[in-house]
């Protein structure tokens, strides 16, 4: 937790951005498994409610009565058979004093409180079933969140502070460990599900947990492919999308692609140094001003550009990238923001987080319609940067049987690279006063030399 002169100066910015009635931040409850007591471990709290009230504990309520400046945290005091149990926790007002909120009320005052504004209440778009039954129960209409405060929330949490990029470095060092304990364990017999294990450890051991479902599989050309039981083989690449979150719940997320073998084919290389020339390529083009959606798209066109070059595509670079035949490669978007989510507040609207007013979503072009940042970049604002090149069977089979792009594609050749998987490079950018970088002070390695070096030390 922050100091808690940083959570009123959030509260006291976040009443001027909204500037009337009241403002209601529900924080999580515990999630059960496959019964009430046995709940999924580490309970995580709402991120919202993280950023402006600090406190993890389930079954609490933020409200922030704008008209009035008055603030409550809501929530219970637990009892002696809970203490049994759990061991002492502080109070409801030891916690409100934490943050520096002067009133507290236990769960039942909540619908009273509301009751006092109940025609201009702002709350966020909710996205826990039990959380909607609460606010059911409180005559509220889960459906009508509040434009006002989420367009508030989304311009606080986009610029990250010097303490906020402080702790995504502290996730990075997480992540570098989770990664290099991947290329360091890896080898042929051994299952996905056992490696992934292991890098699941390692932000479990050094952090609160993984900050998504890791991702770690031979099979690169599966976007979200889990591990699997399958052993890992030789003469086969092993694609890591792994990330950290770290005490105070800011997250890391970074990608690797690794031959299981330790030494890269002539053909893996070939693909791999077109991604690794891309990813690379954003730091010399991101910075403040610059839509990310112009970044994505110089980066597609570069990669176009090379695998022109290898015959894998043909024909003119432009016209290719604007008929969207590139996404036979790159189905996704160049990268998304990044916080206390690991898709920061994609719960908020992917159109309000990673869009804005003057740039919109393109949700007609395959491809294009999985961008999820393309807004003007601001001093500030961590993204990720992961382009990737897939080859994906049923996608081949597809568009070749429909024609698409044949002007763009070279189908004969494409069918040689059914069975090669896919590469992707991922790291977290900060968008600097002039520039960007990437966080985290240990590089994970990617270039394939640093790749081969590093594994050979197994």
């Amino acid at each position: 937790m922050f100091n808690k002169d940083i959570y009123i100066e959030r509260r006291n910015t976040l009443k001027k951005l909204v500037g009337e009635g009241i403002i209601v931040f529900f924080g999580n409850n515990e999630s059960p498994c496959n019964y009430p007591a046995n709940a999924y471990y580490p309970m995580r709290q709402d991120s919202s409610f993280l950023y402006y009230f600090g406190q993890r504990r389930d079954g609490l309520v933020g409200i922030i009565d704008v008209d009035n400046d008055i603030e409550w945290l809501i929530g219970n005091d637990i009892d002696i058979e809970d203490i049994v149990w759990y061991g002492s926790v502080d109070s409801i007002a030891d916690m409100a004093a934490q943050v520096g909120v002067e009133n507290t009320a236990p769960m039942a005052e909540l619908k009273n409180i509301i009751a006092r504004c109940k025609n201009n209440i702002h709350f966020l778009p909710p996205y826990r079933h039990d959380t909607i039954l609460q606010m059911q129960k409180l005559g509220l209409d889960f459906s009508d969140s509040s434009l006002p405060l989420i367009k508030a929330v989304v311009k606080m949490r986009s610029t990250k502070s010097a303490l906020e990029i402080a702790e995504i470095e502290k996730a990075c060092a997480i992540g570098y460990e989770m990664h290099t304990t991947a290329m360091r364990v890896a080898r042929p017999g051994l299952t996905e599900k056992y490696v992934g294990g292991l890098v699941d450890g390692v932000a479990n051991s050094l952090g609160e947990k993984v900050s998504f479902a890791t991702i770690f599989t031979q099979h690169g050309e599966i976007m979200h492919g889990t591990p699997s039981y399958n052993t890992l083989e030789s003469g086969r690449l092993a694609l890591c999308d792994a990330g950290a979150e770290n005490a105070e719940n800011y997250c890391s997320d970074h990608t690797r692609t690794f031959p299981v073998s330790g030494k890269f084919t002539q053909r893996q290389l070939d693909i791999y140094r077109i991604v690794e020339e891309c990813h690379d390529y954003v730091l010399s083009v991101a910075k403040p001003g610059v839509r990310y959606k112009d970044v994505h798209f110089a980066v597609c066109r570069l990669m176009t550009e090379r695998l022109k070059e290898l015959g894998l595509m043909k024909g003119d670079v432009d016209e290719a990238v604007a008929a969207g035949a590139h996404a036979m490669f790159l189905p996704h978007g160049l990268g998304h923001m990044m916080g206390m989510d690991v898709h920061d507040m994609e719960g908020l609207g992917q159109i309000y987080v990673g869009f804005d007013e003057e740039t919109r979503p393109n949700l007609e072009q395959f491809g294009t319609n999985c961008l999820r940042m393309g807004r003007r970049l601001q001093e500030g604002f961590v993204v990720t940067d992961e382009p990737g090149i897939y080859f994906i069977p049923a996608l081949i089979d597809d568009w070749r049987a429909q024609g698409l792009h044949k002007n763009f594609l070279n189908y004969e050749m494409l069918e040689t690279y059914k069975d090669f998987g896919g590469i992707r490079i991922e790291d977290d950018v900060l968008i600097t006063a002039d520039g960007c970088r990437f966080l985290g002070e240990k590089r994970i390695p990617y270039h394939p030399k640093d790749i081969e070096d590093f594994m050979a030390q197994r």
